[in-house]
């Protein structure tokens, strides 16, 4: 067991899957509002989902905590990749963290399996590693979000831009962890993809 830890990689990915479940909008909500976000509208901990509690229950802190949440969850990722690029781990290792951070934030341990919907972690470890493709998807992203003004469907085309722009530009890479961030990203959003289906799905006011 003590090799097992002792190992370099596992200690990477252990650490990107801690650093990953750190429930930020839980956190900052209970902290500044004392909001259990949780209990709260979809119940989810991203940045949306603070925004649209706190426009109700306290309209002067809820871009500043939305806003606060989506950067400390989007470089949550980054902090582990950075480590890892400083310590020089292989480019395999790097994208396993990069993987192990979106599992740990969509499957967080702190909330016993539960987690957020993994799009801003998501980008924000693909910004280091794949970076032209993650800022065609943060475009796409925004676009959609102005003209859509459906949070959750802006979101989905942005990963998914992502990913058709990762296979164009870099087609000799391994794209394994790519379409596995995507599939976890795509699989937190099932509930959101059923009421887009059905017209269901509310837009940001």
């Amino acid at each position: 067991m003590f090799d097992f830890l002792s190992n370099t990689n596992i200690q990477f990915y252990l650490l990107a899957y801690l650093m990953g479940s750190v429930p930020f909008g839980l956190i900052l909500t209970k902290l500044f509002t004392n909001i259990d976000i949780k209990k709260e509208g979809s119940g989810n901990i991203g940045a949306t989902n603070v925004l649209r509690v706190l426009k109700e229950k306290n309209p002067k802190l809820a871009k500043k905590l939305s806003i606060a949440t989506l950067l400390l969850d989007l470089f949550k990722g980054v902090f582990v990749l950075g480590l890892g690029y400083f310590a020089g781990v292989s480019q395999e290792t790097l994208w396993a963290i990069a993987v192990f951070a979106v599992i740990g934030h969509c499957f967080s341990i702190f909330l016993w399996g539960e987690g957020g919907k993994g799009v801003a972690t998501g980008l924000g470890v693909l910004l280091v590693m794949i970076p032209i493709c993650a800022v065609i998807g943060i475009v796409v992203w925004a676009i959609s979000a102005k003209v859509l003004k459906i949070s959750s469907l802006s979101s989905l085309l942005g990963v998914l831009a992502v990913g058709v722009s990762s296979f164009i530009l870099h087609p000799d890479m391994v794209q394994t962890p790519v379409v596995i961030i995507i599939l976890i990203i795509l699989y937190k959003h099932t509930d959101n993809i059923v009421r887009l289906l059905k017209g269901e799905e509310k837009r940001i006011a």
